[in-house]
This record gives structure tokens, C-alpha cells and sequence, in this order.
């Protein structure tokens, strides 16, 4: 019988604290130098709370700017990867922002730190860099699954390749 309401309470607590999980909305904040990189990303209030901003602020973002002397703090969107929102929402400055990032003020996004050299944004998705050539497509065999990775000294030698066979342990 013990067991039994042992087992009842840790599902109510478990209810509890989803109900009250539902209850909190939480935002998170990059903190930007002035090279325009993000140095530290924080959960913080969210946007919409406006209720419990102290008095002399317009955006939680402001209120959190000065905790970081002379960094610039901006909101940026857990749910926001390569200009889309993962949940169907509206995307909000095109990428989460991670350290390392760079806020691009101009379009007000964060874009991830550029992988090559050659690696470039292109019109059809100018939030994420992407290679000058394509990805090889030789999946002929199903049985036969290549994988290649990017090989930037061969692509500068010869810039009609660049991506490599990766040797995969083994096979």
C-alpha cells in the first residue's frame, strides 16, 4: 500500500510541475561585443512580460544590456535555425545565436561562423553558408552510403573539387 501512494504522489508532483512548466516563458539573450560576435548567450524573462520590468526600462533587452558592460544584448530565438522556425512560428533574426555567432546589424540576424574560406551565403538561403559546389549525389546503391567531407586546400588547388570521401572505421 506504501508503494502505492509513494508511486500516486510522484505522479502528482510530476503534474504539478508540468502545469506550472506551462506557466513559465522564458527568452534568451545574446550578448554581443563590438566586433559584433557573441560572447555569452542567457535564458532570461520573456519579452512579452513586460509586468515585472523594472521601472526605467522599455525591453528586457535593455534591462539586460547593462549587467554587461559594453556589450549590446539581443533577444534571439532557440526555435529559429537557417531562417526557419522549427515550430512553425515566425523565425526571429534567422538563427539562434551561439557563441561565436555574428550579429549582422544591417539585416538583424545572427549567422554562424563561417566553416571555409570559400564557403559562401547564397540567395536561396543566406542564413546558412554552404559550400561552392555541391554536394557529391552518387547514392546509386543503397547499400553503398559515401560520405564526404569538405577538403578546403584541395578546393583552393582546384576549384571544381573540394569534397572528399571520408574513411569510416570500420568498413
Amino acid at each position: 500500500m506504501a508503494q502505492k501512494r509513494s508511486q500516486h504522489s510522484q505522479l502528482e508532483l510530476i503534474q504539478f510541475r508540468l502545469v506550472n512548466l506551462e506557466e513559465i516563458y522564458m527568452a534568451h539573450y545574446a550578448f554581443i561585443n563590438t566586433d559584433n560576435i557573441v560572447v555569452e548567450v542567457i535564458t532570461g524573462k520573456d519579452e512579452t512580460d513586460t509586468e515585472t520590468l523594472p521601472e526605467g526600462f522599455d525591453s528586457w533587452e535593455q534591462y539586460y544590456e547593462i549587467k554587461r558592460d559594453g556589450l549590446i544584448c539581443k533577444r534571439t530565438s532557440y526555435n529559429t535555425q537557417n531562417g526557419e522556425h522549427l515550430l512553425d512560428g515566425t523565425p526571429f533574426r534567422a538563427n539562434y545565436a551561439g557563441i561565436g555567432y555574428t550579429y549582422e546589424e544591417e539585416d538583424d540576424i545572427f549567422l554562424p561562423p563561417k566553416p571555409y574560406p570559400s564557403w559562401q551565403l547564397y540567395a536561396d538561403n543566406p542564413y546558412v553558408w554552404a559550400a561552392p559546389l555541391p554536394y557529391p549525389n552518387d547514392f546509386t546503391d543503397p547499400d553503398d552510403i559515401s560520405i564526404y567531407g569538405w577538403d578546403e586546400e584541395a578546393y583552393q588547388a582546384d576549384n571544381t573539387t573540394g569534397w572528399v570521401l571520408v574513411e569510416v572505421e570500420g568498413e
